[in-house]
């Protein structure tokens, strides 16, 4: 019963990875369409006043979510390799 809710963590952070990965591409499609990158420049991308270090500090941030959850994966995955281990162990 453990690994089945470990696994679930682990289909969790992959989906967390994925939509980490994908948010540039929607806060960009929602630029080109007229909208405000997802609160990124509220006012439009021809009025924003938002200074360079922004799109640094969203790339750093993203970034750090996306190890973060990348190593989540593979430290539950560990986990999970442990339980099915002890699980299979003959006692005597």
């Amino acid at each position: 019963m453990a690994v089945l809710f470990v696994r679930l963590g682990i289909l969790l952070l992959a989906g967390v990875a994925i939509v980490i990965a994908a948010l540039p591409i929607l806060v960009l499609i929602d630029l080109l369409d007229g909208g405000t990158g997802l609160g990124l420049c509220p006012t439009g991308l021809e009025a924003c006043d938002n200074p360079y270090t922004t799109v640094v500090e969203f790339a750093v941030v993203l970034t750090l979510g996306f190890l973060a959850s990348v190593l989540g994966i593979r430290l539950l995955a560990k986990l999970v390799r442990k339980l099915q281990s002890d699980e299979y162990q003959v006692s005597q």
